[in-house]
């Protein structure tokens, strides 16, 4: 098999789209693709050592951040969790070139999260048009930003905050018989698309899962091993990764839209899931949280990632095939949380959230490979 991927992916990105938030009619959004996008950048950078990798998450963090840190097409009083993805790049961009407007711009994001509401329990809503909801998006979305910003910046702070987090989302989305968890929970159980006493959403959405096996070993790989609910988030990781390797397709090694129902018509392998799932497995096995057992499972996953959903151009840049475009709960009456809900949206080539999940996925397996 052909090694570097992650960097015939990075060049493809750099030449296809050197301005991120151009791309697809984003027309300059802060959209948290692009922070999903400039982590796999940042991984290969700190890999390789090659400049042009962090000139590319500069130049595309600088169009957002102004000098006095304040966040183009940034509203904190929208209390929209997803919002705050893009700021895990502020930490790099503030200690390598020390530009205050860095440390500003995280300290405006860390300021939502200080009046972000939450469930009664104290888990952050995923948005304030969503109220009382956990959707596992939201963990990777806030999450390690949360964590960094008080390892940096605030060391009196709460880091029993940042795992409460994904205690609660487990606690009240996973699923007892498969070991899988549920995109959604709303705490009210009013929302149109959640069972009336459970308060759960109907389907198991492979990239609801990657999302939060990403989340968590992001957040273990930087929480201190003594705080007392490393464990129990280390567990978290293997009981979830183990619940998703009994739904791993024998013959291709990569996973379905929707988990659990392979047969059902319409369904489809889907390559960002799929890579944030291998990225998850890769990165627990570099940080020694899964055994060697998981090795076999990962090369036959990575292995599917290339021959499922890679296809080079004639100029040799990377194409990330059948990605869901987007997936979501509530706003409209057809995002009903139904199998046909998941399978009616688009499925498009180089979305910004497959293309980052793959380049984080390559980094991760490569440098396990060959480190």
């Amino acid at each position: 098999m052909e090694t570097n991927w992650a960097i015939r992916t990075a060049n493809s990105i750099m030449e296809r789209t050197p301005e991120l938030f151009e791309h697809r009619g984003y027309n300059g959004k802060w959209s948290y693709d692009f922070g999903v996008v400039l982590k796999g950048f940042e991984r290969l950078w700190k890999l390789t050592g090659e400049a042009k990798y962090f000139n590319y998450i500069r130049n595309n963090m600088d169009y957002f951040i102004q000098q006095d840190g304040t966040i183009r097409g940034y509203r904190a009083d929208e209390y929209n969790i997803d919002h705050i993805n893009n700021g895990k790049l502020l930490f790099t961009l503030h200690k390598e070139t020390g530009e205050a407007k860095y440390k500003q711009a995280a300290d405006l994001l860390r300021s939502q999260l200080k009046t972000h509401p939450r469930t009664s329990e104290g888990a952050f809503w995923h948005k304030q048009i969503y109220p009382y909801q956990i959707w596992l998006d939201g963990l990777y979305m806030g999450s390690p930003f949360y964590l960094e910003y008080l390892l940096t910046y605030e060391q009196d702070g709460d880091l029993s905050d940042v795992t409460r987090q994904f205690i609660l989302c487990e606690k009240h989305t996973r699923d007892a018989e498969t070991g899988l968890l549920f995109h959604a929970w709303d705490e009210q159980r009013v929302q149109p698309w959640c069972h009336p006493e459970t308060g759960l959403s109907e389907n198991f959405w492979g990239r609801s899962l990657g999302w939060f096996v990403m989340a968590l070993a992001d957040v273990l790989e930087l929480l201190p091993e003594e705080h007392e609910d490393y464990g129990s988030l280390a567990d978290m990781l293997r009981r979830t990764l183990s619940a998703l390797r009994a739904f791993q397709d024998k013959e291709s090694g990569v996973w379905y839209q929707v988990l659990n129902k392979p047969d059902h018509k319409g369904n489809y392998l889907e390559a960002s899931a799929s890579s944030m799932i291998t990225y998850a497995m890769a990165k627990g096995i570099r940080l020694g949280l899964l055994d060697d057992s998981w090795r076999a499972p990962m090369d036959h996953a990575y292995a599917g990632l290339i021959a499922e959903f890679v296809l080079l151009t004639k100029q040799g840049w990377v194409n990330l095939n059948k990605n869901c475009m987007v997936a979501g709960l509530g706003g409209e009456d057809r995002r009903d949380g139904t199998f046909a809900y998941y399978i009616s949206e688009p499925i498009i080539t180089n979305d910004l959230k497959g293309l980052g999940a793959f380049l984080l996925a390559c980094g991760e397996y490569e440098h396990l490979s060959h480190p």
